[in-house]
């Protein structure tokens, strides 16, 4: 994949001056400066005039004032990967990296994504959608158990309760109700595993294995105790199955440039698609950046490819 890339000082000056959008007001805010961070030294070791940004209350104001030629989007959750802030960068004429409205709105809503992926005979779990109480008893019978409850709009496992027995769907839905609607997925017995893409390529899968009841966000941030298998240890026609799973995925969700497709293989070898994140972490213990490396990307080299997706003025997909 080195071969691709452009000597890293003609294309740090071709990228001009970026901004590193970090921070932000959502639920995430405190992983994306710690991603927004990464990116931001990861540039500047490739060369690139990059500096940090975090955008606040006024944000308009502030984009006209950065006098930056493009920017490397890093905010997540709620106004970073819902299509808000891509719509104002859109409106300025802004070139930015990650998916385009209509596909960042669409893989924020997970329901949304769902219904597109049933609708695309892409397997994922079945669901039920939890407005009230009334809800959650109805659910045993009508979805059975065991359950993920989750919310619908946010990201990095947050507000999310695996739910075994009937007695606990009330306070997982309370819980998940914090961060706005909810629904309940089918919980897949089995093995958890990512497959990070980079131009519509997808990267060496991941299995994640935790000792926490499942990889939340703990697990996916701070302990040390989280068990990376990279390449995945899967054999190849098992590999060459999800992989052309994930690229069905990344074309009808209409996803560009770089993110993650998260699934879990079942007991039957079945994969199951559970969700789409257009603006992975970047941390130390982020997965985007492990699956680089197995596929010979530094991070300095990771970073300057998806910044060079912004070059080629690609609208094909939005």
């Amino acid at each position: 994949m080195n071969e691709n890339l452009m000597p890293r000082s003609e294309s740090a000056i071709r990228c001009g001056r970026v901004a590193v959008l970090m921070g932000g007001l959502s639920a995430e805010r405190e992983i994306s400066l710690k991603s927004g961070h990464a990116v931001l030294q990861g540039l500047k070791k490739a060369g690139v005039d990059a500096f940090k940004f975090d955008p606040h209350q006024d944000l308009l104001r502030q984009l006209l004032e950065l006098k930056a030629d493009r920017v490397f989007n890093i905010l997540h959750g709620r106004g970073g990967e819902d299509g808000t802030i891509q719509a104002v960068l859109d409106m300025l004429g802004m070139p930015y990296t990650g998916s385009g409205v209509a596909a960042s709105a669409l893989t924020m809503d997970k329901l949304a994504t769902k219904r597109l992926l049933l609708g695309s005979n892409i397997p994922t779990p079945d669901y039920m959608e939890l407005n009230s109480e009334d809800d959650c008893k109805r659910l045993p019978g009508d979805l059975g158990l065991p359950v993920f409850v989750k919310p619908v709009l946010e990201g990095s496992s947050i507000g999310m309760t695996p739910v075994y027995d009937a007695v606990d769907l009330v306070p997982a839905w309370q819980k998940a109700s914090e961060f706005g609607d909810v629904f309940a997925e089918i919980l897949i017995i089995g093995s958890e595993y990512t497959a990070a893409f980079l131009d519509q390529q997808v990267l060496p899968l991941i299995k994640l294995e935790t000792p926490r009841e499942f990889y939340d966000y703990e697990a996916k941030y701070f302990a040390d105790d989280t068990i990376y298998t990279c390449p995945s240890g899967l054999d190849d026609t098992m590999v060459g199955n999800i992989n052309r799973l994930v690229e069905q995925t990344i074309k009808v969700t209409g996803v560009r440039h770089w993110g993650r497709v998260d699934l879990m293989l079942d007991t039957a070898n079945q994969p199951w698609i559970i969700e789409v994140n257009t603006t992975p972490g970047m941390t130390d213990h982020s997965l985007v950046p492990m699956a680089a490396r197995e596929a010979g990307l530094d991070m300095p080299d990771l970073v300057l490819r998806i910044l060079e997706s912004t070059l080629s003025g690609d609208k094909s997909h939005v």
